[in-house]
């Protein structure tokens, strides 16, 4: 491996990956994805989609899921920095219900691998940002789903300014909570 350093955390299959930065006065140059390194570091996934958003400070987009079709997904920032959150839905995990977040900026260009089964969301802590990910399924319109970012349950610490007025889609305003998401199971 070496190309990577690949970081566990404390909720089982997450990880922070950094990639090995080659700088000189040129610039730098770094590999973001190399199925071999992954495949070493235990991410054996079959990537199919990559997607690209652009926010600006402020936006809060999150935390999201696919209902019937989950998603591995492996996340960085290329533009700015951003505070990346995942929550774990995995029924019968022993850490179901916590979440982690870190932040990715272009400076630490840290990628975070976050399995299928977690609810995801980002807040863009820059004045902008551009967000690329890739995907280990493809997008269903019709089976996304989601929780409030700010379930008490769940009780994500976002790092947000005093003063700072988010900015959200309609639909991220009226997910419901953990609770709401564990009654709908049943």
């Amino acid at each position: 491996m070496g190309k990577l350093t690949v970081e566990k955390c404390d909720i089982e299959g997450v990880l922070i990956i950094t990639p090995e930065v080659r700088e000189d006065a040129r610039g730098y140059f770094m590999e973001t994805y190399q199925k071999k390194d992954f495949e070493a570091a235990g991410v054996n996934v079959d990537f199919v989609q990559d997607n690209q958003s652009a926010s600006r400070k402020g936006v809060l987009r999150g935390l999201h899921f696919q209902k019937q079709f989950p998603q591995d997904k492996l996340v960085r920032v290329i533009k700015g920095a951003v505070y990346d959150v995942c929550v774990d839905l995995r029924e019968g995990s022993k850490t179901f219900g916590k979440w982690m977040g870190v932040e990715l900026s272009e400076q630490n260009k840290k990628q975070f691998f976050i399995p299928k089964g977690f609810a995801h969301g980002f807040l863009v802590l820059s004045d902008y940002a551009e967000f690329v990910y890739k995907c280990s399924d493809f997008y269903h319109p019709n089976d996304e789903g989601g929780i409030i970012y700010n379930d008490p349950d769940i009780a994500v610490k976002w790092p947000i300014e005093e003063g700072l007025e988010l900015i959200m889609s309609e639909k991220d305003t009226k997910w419901g909570g953990l609770k709401e998401y564990v009654a709908e199971r049943k």
